[in-house]
């Protein structure tokens, strides 16, 4: 496991490449990700991608991995997963020869 606790907060944060992306709707994409800080649950919310200035509110609501659903993603796996709420437009697919986009967010509270 290589999640990292925010002591202030008690949040453990999370991230994800992201290989291809596709924008389905104006707040909702899908896209190619592998967990490189994690594990992510589903429903972790993500408001930045790594060296850029645009903000996100995105929610992390499916994760496919070997054909089905699942509840969360441990790192270095892949999986398809869809991602809604403000900011999709920011998010893009790797460029050949390009690092990837990695957003960063936090898992959500367990009860």
């Amino acid at each position: 496991m290589t999640e990292h606790a925010n002591p202030e907060t008690h949040a453990v944060e999370v991230e994800l490449q992201i290989d291809q992306v596709t924008v389905v709707t104006a707040t909702e994409a899908t896209a190619t990700v592998r967990c490189t800080l994690g594990p992510v649950h589903r429903g972790a919310p993500f408001g930045h991608i790594r060296d850029a200035v645009e903000a996100i509110v995105l929610e992390l609501t499916q994760i496919l991995a070997h054909h089905r659903s699942v509840e969360e993603l441990d790192s270095v796996h892949t999986a398809l997963v869809t991602l809604q709420g403000q900011g999709v437009r920011h998010l893009a697919s790797a460029a050949p020869g390009s690092r990837w986009e990695v957003i960063q967010g936090t898992n959500p509270p367990t009860s």
